[in-house]
């Protein structure tokens, strides 16, 4: 019979797990405020004009999202830690009766 061994993971390797997915949004928002910047700068070569697609909404639009992507992982890892779903109210369960929590 096979024996499922479980990866254990350490402090430091959940801390690099959680830095590259910060890492990923951060490229994702810098790549989507850099096509907003081309776009501007295109569609002013070709003569059409949007007065209110500018260098400053662009970076402050990429400011926003910043904020929101902090605020969405910052509200789903409390309520991740929070035991506040099913399936981690048992978890919650099984950690209180193993006297590990």
């Amino acid at each position: 019979m096979e024996e499922k061994h479980m990866k254990t993971q350490t402090t430091n390797d959940v801390q690099i797990e959680n830095e590259v997915k910060k890492d990923k949004v951060k490229g994702l928002i810098n790549q989507f405020g850099g096509m907003l910047l081309a776009f501007s700068a295109f569609s002013g070569v070709v003569g059409f004009q949007m007065e209110w697609l500018n260098e400053e909404v662009v970076n402050s639009f990429t400011v926003l999202l910043y904020a929101v992507a902090g605020f969405s992982y910052t509200a789903y890892t409390i309520y991740k830690n929070w035991y506040s779903g099913k399936k981690a109210q048992k978890q919650n369960k099984k950690l209180k009766e193993a006297e590990l929590k």
